[in-house]
């Protein structure tokens, strides 16, 4: 599927323009943490990046739990969380204080690159988002 198929649906959506032009990236999604689509692939539809959404909130923080039991660590910081499995990859990694880049790729698919295009538009994704602090009104 070329990339002009794979139309964005959300505001934030462009930040996934780059990763879908990856060979064997299939889909993605943004997700804040408490499960909402922020962003996605338009190939992924809304009710499938629901889906992926709120998945995407359980993984992380069942990894964070998990690595917390591991390591007794009660504030634990992740990079990245992979899920293989016969049909391919699936790549979550945070995308700022409260947010996730979550992407689907085929088996075969060059998870070095994947993994480091998404921290590319993570830090994209964190300069957009990036504002100026208001000053407080003196009403």
């Amino acid at each position: 599927m070329t990339a002009q198929l794979r139309r964005h649906t959300e505001d934030l959506s462009w930040v996934l323009t780059p990763l879908l032009d990856l060979p064997g990236v299939q889909n993605a999604v943004i997700a804040t943490g408490d499960g909402l689509v922020t962003g996605h692939s338009a190939d992924l539809g809304r009710d499938g990046a629901d889906r992926v959404a709120a998945m995407t909130a359980s993984l992380h923080a069942a990894a964070r739990a998990f690595t917390t039991a591991f390591t007794g660590a009660e504030k634990v910081a992740l990079t990245q969380t992979v899920v293989e499995s016969e049909h391919g990859y699936a790549v979550v990694t945070p995308a700022g204080e409260n947010s996730s880049l979550a992407v689907f790729a085929l088996p075969g698919a060059d998870l070095g690159t994947i993994a480091y295009q998404m921290q590319v538009q993570v830090a994209a994704l964190a300069r957009a988002l990036a504002s100026p602090a208001r000053e407080a009104s003196r009403t």
